[in-house]
C-alpha cells in the first residue's frame, strides 16, 4: 500500500481498530473491537465471546451469516447438551473447544456439551496495537487471554492474537493454548469459519484439493454426497432443508512443501472469494458443513483436530490430543478475501 503521510494526520482516516460496548438488547455490555483494514475488509471481534469474529464485510458485501438473535453475553448456563446453539451468533469465526468439539457426549465419566465452552468465555485484553504509517507501522493487532477450567483443574489458557495489515484484506490469527495445571489436559480445537449471503449463493463453489473425503454416516449426509460428483457447488434455498437437516463431511486437503493447506469459497457472480490457510499438522481434517434452508442459508469450512460426532467417538478413533503440564499447543491460520479464483489454492 502506497501511503503519502503528508496528506493526513490521523491514521484512522485509513484504517485501524475502534473499541466500544453494545448498549442495547440482550447483548448490552458486550465489548467489541471493530477492525477496518483499509483494504476493503472490515470485521468485528467479540472480546466477550472468546475473541471470535462475527460481522465481516468486503466493500459492500457481507461475507458471513448472522443468527436471528445475534450477539449474546457469555454464560456458563449454556454448558449443557445442545444449549450452545442458543447463543451461537454464527459469524465469520467461532472457536469450538478447548476440551471437546462436536455433538454432546459422555466421556471419561463426564457429560460434555456441544462444541465446548470457548465461545461463552470472555477474554482479558493484553494489547491493542494500532497502525501508524507516520511511524512506518502498517500492522494492527488485538491480543487477549482466555482462561478455562477451575480449582483442581483443568487450568488451560488461550493466548489469541488477531492481526491485519493496513491495505490488505486479510486476517491472521495465532492461537496458543497452555496447560498451567499439574495434570495432563485432553484437548480438541475446531474453527467454525462460516459463509453467508451474498458471498454464499446458489452456485457458489467450494474450492479445495482433497483426494479423499469421509462422509458422516448419518443418512442425509450420506445420501446428499452420494448423488453428487464432488459436492462443491452450493444449492438454492429449499423448504425441505429446515431445522437441523444439514450435511457434513471430512475433507483431507493436500499440504504444500511447508505443510500448509488452502481451501475456500468462490462466488463467480461477484468475482470474489474467501481463502483459508492453515497447517495440516495442526488441523488434520477440514469439515464441510452445508445448510441451505430458507433464511438459514449458511455453510462452513472447519479446520479441526478432532471430529463432530462427540468426544467419546474422538477418543475411540484416537483423535483427541493432550497437553502436558507446562506445555503449549500452537495454531496459526488466516482468512483472506481474494478477487481471483486461483488465489484460493
Amino acid at each position: 500500500m502506497n501511503i503519502d503521510t503528508t496528506k493526513f494526520i490521523s491514521p484512522h482516516q485509513l484504517g485501524g481498530i475502534q473499541q466500544y460496548q453494545i448498549d442495547n438488547g440482550e447483548a448490552r455490555g458486550v465489548r467489541i473491537c471493530d477492525v477496518n483494514t483499509g483494504g476493503g475488509l472490515r470485521y468485528r471481534v467479540l472480546i466477550d465471546r472468546g475473541l471470535d469474529i462475527d460481522q465481516a464485510f468486503h466493500n459492500e458485501h457481507s461475507l458471513t451469516f448472522l443468527s436471528h438473535k445475534g450477539v449474546t453475553p457469555p454464560t456458563r448456563a449454556l454448558d449443557r447438551g445442545m444449549d450452545w446453539l442458543k447463543g451461537f451468533p454464527v459469524g465469520l469465526l467461532t472457536g469450538c473447544g478447548p476440551f471437546n468439539t462436536g455433538a454432546p457426549a459422555h466421556d471419561a465419566g463426564q457429560d460434555w456439551p456441544m462444541h465446548g465452552q470457548h465461545s461463552n468465555t470472555a477474554a482479558e485484553i493484553e494489547s491493542i496495537i494500532q497502525p501508524d504509517p507516520h511511524a512506518g507501522r502498517l500492522e494492527m493487532s488485538i491480543t487477549g487471554i482466555i482462561r478455562y477450567g477451575g480449582f483442581y483443574g483443568p487450568n488451560l489458557s488461550l493466548r489469541r492474537t488477531i492481526s491485519s495489515t493496513l491495505g490488505e484484506p486479510k486476517i491472521s490469527i495465532d492461537d496458543t493454548f497452555t496447560n498451567h495445571g499439574n495434570t495432563e489436559v485432553t484437548h480438541a480445537w475446531l474453527l467454525h469459519i462460516n459463509f453467508g449471503y451474498p458471498i454464499l449463493d446458489e452456485g457458489s463453489e467450494f474450492v479445495f484439493d482433497s483426494p479423499e473425503h469421509v462422509v458422516r454416516t448419518e443418512g442425509l449426509s450420506h445420501d446428499y454426497f452420494k448423488q453428487l460428483s464432488d459436492g462443491r457447488h452450493f444449492p438454492a434455498p429449499s423448504d425441505d432443508h429446515a431445522a437441523e437437516r444439514c450435511v457434513f463431511r471430512y475433507l483431507m486437503p493436500k499440504s504444500n512443501a511447508s505443510g500448509r493447506a488452502r481451501a475456500g469459497l468462490w462466488n463467480d457472480k461477484l468475482k470474489r472469494g474467501i481463502a483459508i490457510d492453515y497447517s495440516t499438522a495442526e488441523f488434520p481434517r477440514l469439515g464441510q458443513w452445508l445448510h441451505w434452508g430458507k433464511r438459514e442459508y449458511v455453510a462452513a469450512l472447519e479446520p479441526m483436530t478432532a471430529g463432530v460426532e462427540g468426544r467419546d467417538k474422538d477418543r475411540d478413533r484416537g483423535w483427541l490430543r493432550t497437553i502436558a503440564p507446562g506445555d503449549s499447543q500452537h495454531y496459526g491460520y488466516s482468512i483472506e478475501v481474494v478477487t481471483q479464483r486461483d488465489q484460493i489454492l
